[in-house]
């Protein structure tokens, strides 16, 4: 009978490190911040783009009398509310970040962004989709631009569309990070 019988083969012993080597941190390698993580200042930009493009929607479209006209427009400015309040508060921890030298790499942190920035952006997105959608009716359906605020309507939509422009990057970055950790 034939049987192969398992072989050893000697390993090496490891070899001592040389003196810069052992003060070296033992951790894997990471990749280098991209800009527009948590805590760059890319990633501040992109928190400011999306406030300011958020605050301006909300301001336009409160500031017309008949945006309750249509439940697109009012779920319009909720999203915008939504996206305005959770941009604020991350660029303030983004801020900070900064201004104290902290790395924002943490996973609970980054699970936390990624959740946010996707249900903020889709939101955003489809009321954008939704005011896009009543404000081409009113005005090239029905020609009712007359009667109403389309111009408003239309700046307030151009706005929720760039905040999205802002929150989708974010969203992607972080559930990239995340996903490669």
């Amino acid at each position: 009978m034939n049987l192969s019988q398992g072989a050893v083969h000697p390993v090496e012993a490891p070899q001592p490190q040389t003196e810069g080597a052992a003060n070296a941190p033992h951790h894997r390698a990471r990749m280098k911040d991209l800009q527009g993580m948590p805590g760059t200042v890319g990633g501040l930009v992109l928190r400011v783009s999306q406030l300011l493009s958020a605050v301006v929607a909300l301001s336009v479209m409160a500031t017309t009398s008949d945006f309750s006209s249509a439940s697109a427009f009012r779920y319009l400015v909720a999203a915008v509310g939504l996206q305005s309040a959770w941009s604020f508060v991350l660029a303030i921890v983004d801020a900070y970040a900064l201004l104290a030298g902290r790395r924002l790499q943490n996973s609970r942190i980054l699970s936390l962004f990624a959740v946010g920035d996707g249900i903020t952006s889709s939101v955003t997105f489809a009321s954008a989709c939704a005011s896009a959608g009543v404000t081409v009716l009113i005005s090239n359906d029905l020609g009712a631009c007359r009667k109403n605020h389309c111009a408003e309507f239309e700046t307030a939509t151009a706005m929720a569309f760039l905040s999205w422009f802002g929150a989708l990057p974010s969203f992607l970055l972080n559930f990239w990070t995340l996903a490669s950790k």
